[in-house]
């Protein structure tokens, strides 16, 4: 189990960041780390299978849960009686050694297992760590696998905040609006679908606000086209090298206070909870 960090008022807020490949998915969730350790140390997980977090964190990861499964079931093939530690407790270990360690958050890479289709028993595992691990951190930010599998296979479910990342094309909120949908119709709970368009400049923001009220969508924000993060992107620069007065991290940082109140929400319902009052997820 991984240990608590900290004393927060709010435990495993869970933001999971998605959408279409390209978009900047993996970009946000970098600056949601960065700007959420204002509540203490974050668990970065990263569940989409190309594993650019990492990088985009400025940290090595060696080994991913993935891995760790497959280690597991190579025991349990040459386990005999006389072991004395179940796969239980060995996959346990394993994913203790899978997490990369910062001074202000902690990194856990899914990857994914070998073998034709074994990509959903790693979503599996990862729904597994969502239920049970995130209550030791305060917050817990996804960057997850692009497109729309993860909600089909209802890996995402009961999450704080679902933020879908587009970028101001049709096609970047077509696919906001078909997550949406497809989370109404398998009645995957979120406590807020919001989306997030990012790389927008001043001549297309005008375009997106019509498009996402037309598709229903609430908007939380915009990030603005930053030449910066192109340039760092190529060179492949970690997020802590953007100074806290560049353009995109300050528009960040705007956007994701209002998620303070989304939290700030939480906080009191998890407060009527303990009062004996139904819990709301507002």
């Amino acid at each position: 189990m991984i240990a608590m960090k900290g004393t927060p008022a709010v435990k495993g807020f869970t933001i999971v960041v998605a959408g279409k490949g390209g978009t900047g998915k993996t970009l946000v969730s970098s600056l949601l780390v960065r700007e959420q350790r204002k509540h203490g140390a974050v668990l970065a997980i990263d569940a989409d299978p190309d594993a650019n977090l990492p990088e985009t964190l400025g940290v090595l990861a060696e080994r991913t849960v993935g891995q760790a499964r497959e280690k597991v079931l190579d025991y349990k093939t040459r386990r005999n009686e006389t072991s004395t530690i179940t796969a239980e407790q060995q996959f346990e270990q394993h994913l203790m050694e899978s997490i990369v360690e910062e001074e202000e958050f902690d990194l856990l890479v899914m990857g994914r297992s070998e073998g034709e289709g074994c990509y959903c028993a790693v979503n599996h595992i990862l729904r597994g760590i969502i239920d049970t691990q995130a209550l030791n951190y305060p917050t817990v930010v996804i960057d997850s696998e692009a497109g729309l599998e993860h909600i089909s296979r209802r890996t995402a479910r009961d999450v704080d905040v679902m933020l879908v990342v587009t970028d101001a094309s049709a096609r970047g909120l077509n696919t906001a609006r078909r997550v949406a949908e497809l989370a109404t119709e398998l009645r995957v709970d979120f406590g807020r679908l919001l989306v997030l368009v990012n790389k927008i400049t001043e001549q297309t923001q005008k375009i997106v606000e019509q498009h996402a009220e037309e598709a229903g969508l609430e908007l939380v924000g915009f990030l603005p086209f930053d030449q910066q993060v192109v340039e760092n992107d190529a060179l492949g620069r970690p997020i802590w090298d953007l100074p806290d007065d560049q353009p995109v991290v300050r528009a960040a940082r705007e956007v994701f206070s209002k998620l303070d109140a989304i939290r700030e929400e939480k906080l009191v319902a998890v407060s009527q909870g303990a009062k004996g009052s139904p819990p709301s997820r507002g």
